[in-house]
């Protein structure tokens, strides 16, 4: 009987080791871990005029504060961008005259630095999202340019809101899930099926397949082209997750490093 017993309990247990794998749980980001995007930002204000080469959708804007109609971006429709002073400005995005994101760039006095405060509400549940990041510049503007001008790197993300930090994912048979606290998530099967990303206005499909034990790959299309290819991998003891994520539209590359709550 005792060995009987002990059979069926090793059996049920390891039913449930199986049950529960490495990325099941709630993971919050460490900022302190985590890498800024490799590529600098260039932005261009001169004349009235403000210019962002590198920005997705590139921007060529009047510099005056004024709401201006753009395309090709699927969570706002107008963007204005306003002087502040000759060390400052400040960018604002709206969709049908609602505001869904600003960007607030301050310079330092050396021109050597710039701190960037941002809000951005570009999910279904109009959360709002907001963070605060120091950049570093790469190279100057021309001469007579404001002092945004130039380009610049990201250094540091001084802080999140806590539902930019926090995501759920969870491994169960062949499909994985993803859920994030503004309301953003999908349920994706293995074999690479296309799924509706929940809550992107950007109507993005995701398809995964697990490419080794410990990783999960994630890619992202939008129109049918990717877009971003995500890879979550997560430590050999389940504690850690490292985010791996590839801008294809941008040649942009960024890491996030994530705790098990």
């Amino acid at each position: 009987m005792r060995t009987v017993l002990c059979c069926v309990l090793l059996i049920s247990l390891i039913t449930f080791v199986q049950a529960q794998s490495r990325f099941d749980g709630t993971w919050k980001i460490d900022l302190a871990e985590s890498q800024p995007p490799t590529k600098a930002e260039v932005y261009l204000l001169q004349d009235d005029t403000y210019r962002c080469t590198t920005c997705d959708p590139p921007l060529d804007i009047r510099a005056d504060g004024r709401d201006q109609k753009v395309t090709g971006e699927p969570c706002y429709d107008t963007v204005s961008l306003k002087v502040v002073d000759d060390w400052t400005t400040v960018k604002t995005d709206k969709r049908s005259g609602k505001t869904v994101g600003t960007s607030r760039m301050t310079v330092s006095f050396d021109g050597n630095s710039a701190t960037v405060e941002w809000t951005e509400s570009c999910n279904a549940n109009g959360d709002v999202v907001t963070g605060k990041d120091i950049l570093s510049r790469v190279t100057n503007g021309p001469r007579g340019s404001h002092a945004v001008s130039g380009s610049w790197r990201m250094v540091k993300r001084v802080n999140r809101s806590e539902n930019a930090l926090v995501v759920t994912l969870k491994l169960e048979g062949d499909t994985f899930s993803f859920a994030d606290p503004s309301g953003q998530s999908y349920a994706a099967r293995l074999d690479g099926t296309e799924t509706p990303f929940k809550g992107d206005l950007s109507h993005t499909m995701v398809s995964v397949k697990r490419i080794g034990e410990n990783t999960i790959e994630e890619t992202d299309k939008q129109d049918g082209k990717v877009v971003e290819v995500v890879r979550f991998t997560t430590s050999a003891d389940g504690k850690t997750l490292t985010v791996a994520m590839e801008n294809k539209k941008t040649a942009n590359t960024r890491q996030l490093v994530a705790h098990k709550q």
